[in-house]
């Protein structure tokens, strides 16, 4: 029987496959596949941990106070007898087997197929067995944890990035929430879509979701409780709609959609090496954002003519409590900048924090799990600032690469003059040490984000002190309307179009260009067509998007009239309806290109 679950659009186009559940669990479990050659020793690694809690079941079965109630070994034996049970353990063997997941993931996954069978059976005591499956699992999961293996592979590389690890059926993930630490695990894996029960717009599931260039829906509420391990799934990520089991009508109808959404993609890659010059002759600057090293070169095959973006954080995540040394880092931003063949690249420093926390023992002092509002924390410059030998280390490692190409620093969520100059002496302290230690590097233009009310307000100021801006249009929206951007219950709240939001992006680049600094914008709106004309009529020339998206925008601003829009955007941005004004005007203004702009924007 086919079922409609829906969620929150977040990217566009349509996923059809099996669904793979990541369930929820009360210990930490890692999401990864392995290679062919690793099968054994993740089969080898369930096996020692069976053996092992087995061992520590009859050890307390045998330690048993005589005076302890009759039902206590009996529950121990119910608990070795389930952890020998071919259809927990040699199940999970077949999820290794066929799947290629690593052995927690495999026995999780197993584990949720048993519980649904539990949650079905009519008989109340069969029911509540489901609690010692659970328990017997969840001691499986801290045996493996406790081996040398436990931590999270390392990404697939590009052998085993192009295998089909689900056979000739494709995937789609399904889960609660996806974190950020799986997120960068499954960047370059098989899945074709995405579906979370929680998120919004703009959190980070969504974001990675844009960037990988395939569908998703969050905010689906219950769906990793209604769909089932290795249902067919639809994902119309257009509409925010999840098809359970679609009959053949249906799934056809979809297949057609999806042929037709990569037709187009084709046809937008021929845009790749046209530069982006307006109607009216403006040249437009189009960037990548980039999280790791390696996808320096997706961005130059897309087109893009530098990096605006690059998120070093993902370089200090899914570590198991240790933090990139200064070399480390080195190579990978000094990988980056080689990558673009001396195009520019804009390095983030680590936005840590809110939706992006480190693994709970990286450092010590940073306890998200447990602030009332993460968002609202130490995160981003305010944690750099406050632990000075990471933060140096960081600043010794942009410095050094920026030996072998033009880089600039990037500093987030900057809210006061203090953090600036904290900012550029920590800077100027890195620089000597270089100096002493004989090391190479240039000096380097810094820039702010303004992501934070407070940075738009008091930007004359900032514009005295950074050589640039970038306007991070995902956390403006979430600090201005005061809307967590994860928190699926008030998403709806979340709204790039607000007046109050628009008003300060305008107001940010006003400035910013009146005093001659470089203005971009690298949040979620510069990769959104809707956005395109009302950006270049704010004057925005330098828009920062994920690869996948450069050659969509790069079409709109070939077909945009910048100075036709510009004459309308007081009318835009003191309308109540901006959104409305907005689709009224481009039908007005742009219409159907002609002569040579046609040409290039076909």
């Amino acid at each position: 029987m086919s079922i409609q679950v829906f969620g929150l659009p977040v990217s566009r186009g349509v996923a059809i496959g099996r669904a793979v559940l990541v369930a929820s669990s009360r210990v930490d479990v890692a999401h990864y596949f392995i290679d062919d050659s690793k099968v054994e020793d993740e089969i080898s690694r369930l096996r020692v941990a069976r053996d092992a809690v087995a061992g520590e079941l009859m050890a307390l079965k045998r330690d048993l106070p005589h005076e302890a109630p009759a039902e206590l070994p009996a529950l121990l034996d119910v608990h070795l007898m389930l952890l020998h049970d071919e259809v927990l353990t040699g199940a999970t063997k077949q999820w290794i087997v066929d799947r290629h997941y690593n052995a927690e993931w495999a026995l999780s996954a197993q584990f949720e197929v048993l519980a649904r069978q539990f949650d079905e059976m009519e008989d109340d005591y069969l029911r509540e067995r489901k609690a010692d499956l659970e328990q017997v699992v969840e001691r499986l999961l801290r045996a493996m944890s406790r081996g040398p293996s436990s931590s999270f592979a390392p990404a697939p590389g590009p052998a085993s990035a192009t295998r089909d690890f689900g056979g000739e059926d494709p995937l789609v993930l399904v889960a609660n929430d996806i974190a950020p630490a799986d997120m960068l695990q499954f960047k370059r894996s098989v899945f074709t879509g995405f579906v979370t029960d929680v998120g919004g717009r703009t959190s980070h599931t969504a974001i990675v979701a844009r960037s990988l260039d395939i569908p998703a829906v969050v905010g689906a509420r219950e769906a990793s409780r209604i769909i089932r391990q290795d249902d067919w799934l639809v994902i119309d990520g257009d509409a925010g709609i999840v098809i359970v089991n679609p009959s053949p009508i249906v799934l056809e109808e979809y297949r057609f959609r999806q042929r037709q959404s990569e037709l187009e993609r084709a046809r937008l890659s021929r845009l790749r090496h046209t530069p982006a010059i307006t109607l009216d002759g403006e040249r437009v600057e189009l960037l990548a954002n980039i999280e790791l090293p390696q996808d320096a070169p997706v961005a130059v095959e897309a087109g893009a003519v530098g990096v605006g973006l690059f998120r070093s954080e993902f370089l200090f995540m899914n570590r198991d409590g240790e933090l990139p040394g200064e070399d480390e880092q080195f190579e990978a931003y000094r990988a980056a900048v080689e990558a673009m063949n001396g195009m520019p690249v804009t390095i983030r420093t680590v936005d840590i924090g809110a939706d992006k926390p480190l693994d709970r023992m990286s450092v010590n002092e940073l306890r998200h799990e447990h602030a009332l509002n993460p968002a609202l924390g130490l995160r981003a410059i305010r944690w750099s600032l406050s632990e000075p030998a990471m933060f140096r280390q960081q600043l010794r490692a942009v410095l050094r690469a920026s030996a072998y190409g033009k880089v600039r620093l990037l500093v987030p969520m900057v809210a006061h003059v203090s953090e600036a100059r904290h900012t550029l002496e920590a800077l100027a302290r890195a620089k000597q040490q270089l100096a002493e230690a004989g090391r190479a590097y240039t000096d380097i233009e810094v820039g702010a984000m303004v992501e934070v009310p407070a940075a738009a307000l008091i930007l004359p100021s900032l514009l005295r002190i950074f050589d640039f801006v970038s306007i991070g249009t995902n956390d403006l929206i979430q600090y201005t309307l005061a809307i967590d951007r994860a928190d699926e219950t008030v998403a709806h709240l979340y709204d790039p179009w607000h007046p109050a939001v628009l008003k300060l992006v305008a107001q940010t680049i006003a400035q910013a260009r009146a005093a001659g600094k470089n203005v971009s914008v690298c949040g979620e709106m510069a990769g959104d067509p809707a956005f395109t004309e009302l950006l270049l009529a704010m004057g925005l020339r330098s828009f920062s998007m994920h690869p996948s998206q450069i050659s969509a925008i790069k079409q709109r601003v070939l077909r945009t009239d910048a100075r036709r829009w510009a004459a309308r955007l007081e009318q835009i941005l003191h309308a109540e309806d901006p959104q409305a004004v907005c689709a009224e005007l481009h039908a007005v203004i742009s219409g159907a290109p002609s002569g040579a702009a046609a040409m290039l924007a076909v």
